[in-house]
This record gives structure tokens, sequence and C-alpha cells, in this order.
């Protein structure tokens, strides 16, 4: 069942895209500095119970790493499947924005729902393919690495349920992040690898667990899209781009199958 969904989505993608896909030239403003080319992101996330699309301008020349988010719309968890294209759709109507305009997707692949990942990553996957353009491919445990604005060796978390955490390690250093690896833990197991790392975790429950066990916590109000447009403009500029048949979902999680393993079977 929802396979058809899958394929009914991206055939909804194609029909979209299948007129006015040609790429469009480069949009140049000029300012105070001078010439600016202006690219147009696409931001999508589906990997939680929320998620958002949003229209965001990239500035390169003078103002390399300027950031404007034209519009972030909320999306109802549930029913990204209902709702995504749409809410795409009516974003560019919105702001004059022809689909060929956009530049690059700017997608979080994980972790997070199965389901939303896998909703979302088939829809930029059809968009993309439609009008050649690339796809940014961004972690969400990166994104609150570099949110807590700290410097050594950072462990993003977020709650995958089940009394487990997705956790990230991360040596970041001048707004960059070099992962050292990214796992699923349970709350104890996190407890204990945290101890030699400052923790950032948009999770209040597991802030107060780790102020509690001693270990320095940086507490994220929230993830929204400018933070995540800003990571994927980073790897944009660095060639850190994926094609569609690429684009691959980060769940982290392992499989029901594996977390209910009897001991010793195999």
């Amino acid at each position: 069942m929802f396979s058809c969904i899958l394929r009914a989505l991206a055939a909804c993608c194609w029909s979209w895209c299948r007129n006015n896909a040609n790429a469009s030239r480069p949009r140049i403003f000029t300012d105070s500095h001078g010439y600016i080319e202006i690219m147009l992101l696409l931001v999508t996330d589906t990997s939680g119970k929320h998620g958002s699309v949003a229209l965001v301008r990239a500035g390169e020349g003078a103002e390399t790493n300027a950031l404007q988010v034209i519009e972030e719309v909320p999306l109802a968890g549930g029913t990204f499947s209902a709702q995504l294209v749409p809410q795409l759709a009516s974003l560019l109507a919105k702001h004059g924005v022809r689909k060929a305009d956009v530049d690059a997707f700017v997608v979080v692949s994980g972790p997070g729902s199965f389901t939303g990942l896998r909703v979302g990553l088939a829809a930029i996957k059809a968009l993309a393919e439609v009008l050649h353009k690339p796809i940014v491919p961004v972690s969400l445990l990166e994104v609150i690495a570099l949110a807590s604005r700290r410097e050594g060796k950072v462990m993003a978390a977020l709650d995958a349920g089940r009394g487990e955490v997705y956790a990230g390690e991360y040596e970041v250093a001048a707004q960059s992040a070099q992962i050292c690896g990214e796992c699923l833990l349970t709350k104890g197991e996190f407890l204990s690898q945290a101890d030699r790392s400052l923790v950032a975790t948009t999770v209040a429950s597991l802030a107060e667990a780790v102020r509690l066990a001693g270990i320095p916590v940086e507490m994220i109000a929230g993830i929204t899209a400018e933070m995540i447009a800003a990571l994927g403009w980073k790897k944009l500029q660095a060639g850190e781009t994926v094609t569609p048949e690429g684009l691959e979902a980060n769940y982290i999680r392992r499989t029901d199958a594996e977390i209910f393993a009897k001991p010793g079977s195999s």
C-alpha cells in the first residue's frame, strides 16, 4: 500500500513539473557591494511529527553566506503525502517563482520517521529528476550540532522514541562540523558516551537528564528552515550534492526485526 502512495506521489510531481522544466538563467541583482548572483533553494523537512517547506534566497559573491527565508510553510504530521506537492506548488505560485527557477533542493535526509522521510525524499527525487537540479541532503543532527554555536566535540541528540536517542558526534570548528559518527543509543548508553562532550538537543526532557548527569548541555529552541538552509547552502557551495538516484534516507534506527530479535537468533 505504501509503495503505491509513493508511486502516486512521484507521478504527481512529474505531472506538476512536466511544463516549463527548462533550466532558467541566473538571476542577477545589484546592491552597494556590486553584482550578486542570487540562487533559490527549496528546503523540505518531513523527518518528524511536523514538517515544513520553505523558499530561501541565497547570495553569492559579496554576500556569500547571506540567506533570506522568503517564506516557510508548516506541514502537519501524518499527511505529508497529501500536502507536500500542493504546498510546494502554492508556495512558488504565491511568490511568482517558476519551478525551473529553483536552483537546488535542500532536503533533510534523517534521522526521523520512516514514513515521513520516504514521502519527502520521493517527492524531491521526482522534482530534481524532471528539473535537472542538484539535491543537497542534510542531517538533522548536524544542523543541531552547528546550532549549538560551540567549537570542539559536540554530541547532537534527538528523541528516537522507544526510550532511545538518535546521537551524532561532531567536531565543530569555524562554523563547520566534521562527523565522527551517528548512531542509535538507549538513554543510558547516550549519557555514558556523552560525558566527554557538550550535548546539543531540541528535547527538553533529554536536556534535563543530561544536566542531572553533570554533562554540559546546550538547549536548542527548535530547528528552522533557515538553519537547514544554511547548512545546505554550505554543502552546495562545496559541491556536496547527490543525484536523484543517489538520494537515500539516513534512518539510523535499526529495523524492527533487529530490535526484537531474540539473543542468539540468526
